[in-house]
């Protein structure tokens, strides 16, 4: 399948298969997140992998958004290597959400569904995984093969026309 189709197939799953994800697919979505582009390329992005039914049934407790999937990935950063504006902001959330991208495109490249989650307790997952107080959560990524019967969101493919995206 070309890059662009991927793009414009991938969608957001929300029913997961208890299907194992081999050793080999979890590597590439890994190393698809760290070589993704970051600021200066000073690489702050984080990686927390939950696969073992403790860390799933713990993330659980900070997110009601797994959807039963059987492998997720929470997206950090390292606010200590960030690259740092003038005005005190740094490149933390846009460095790790372009590795979430990496890493969500990826997984559809292999054939596996994953959605972009927001919506979890950050100091939950802090306190629940021991996450040091440099590391900013940004993104959760559910992973697995799509349940049967899954499919995109009634209005996925519904977008408006190009020249109403330019400013």
């Amino acid at each position: 399948m070309s890059f662009s189709q991927l793009i414009k197939d991938r969608y957001s799953v929300r029913s997961f298969a208890q299907t194992a994800i081999s050793a080999d697919d979890k590597a590439a979505i890994l190393e698809a997140g760290r070589v993704a582009p970051t600021a200066c390329n000073y690489q702050p992005q984080r990686f927390h992998v939950f696969e073992t039914a403790e860390d799933l049934q713990k993330l659980d407790l900070c997110s009601p958004c797994r959807y039963g999937a059987p492998y997720a990935i929470l997206i950090c950063y390292d606010k200590s290597v960030c690259w740092s504006q003038p005005d005190g902001s740094n490149s933390g959330s846009i460095d790790a959400s372009i590795a979430t991208t990496h890493m969500m495109l990826q997984a559809a490249d292999l054939g596996l569904g994953s959605i972009w989650v927001g919506m979890f307790d950050a100091a939950k997952l802090a306190a629940e995984f021991a996450l040091p107080e440099n590391i900013v959560p940004v993104a959760l990524l559910p992973l697995g093969y799509p349940a049967e019967g899954t499919e995109p969101f009634a209005l996925h493919y519904q977008r408006g026309a190009l020249d109403s995206f330019l400013v």
